[in-house]
């Protein structure tokens, strides 16, 4: 991702690392920032929501059957 340029305490981005960030970019305006949004409104039910709550749900039942704290 990044790279030492040489004789120097400096670093650079690789064309590698420039790919990654621009695709990590693009993941986090294009679905995090809304999905967030949807879960955000209690309001309105989305798929997003639902999913969410049948996995809490699914992680508490495995943490009560393996005897750990939820």
């Amino acid at each position: 991702i990044i790279q030492r340029i040489p004789r120097t305490h400096r670093y650079q981005l690789t064309p590698t690392g420039h790919e990654q960030a621009l695709f990590l970019t693009r993941v986090h305006n294009r679905l995090i920032r809304t999905g967030l949004a949807d879960l955000a409104d209690p309001a309105q039910p989305t798929a997003l929501r639902t999913a969410t709550r049948a996995y809490d749900k699914a992680i508490d039942d495995y943490l009560q059957r393996a005897g750990l704290a939820a």
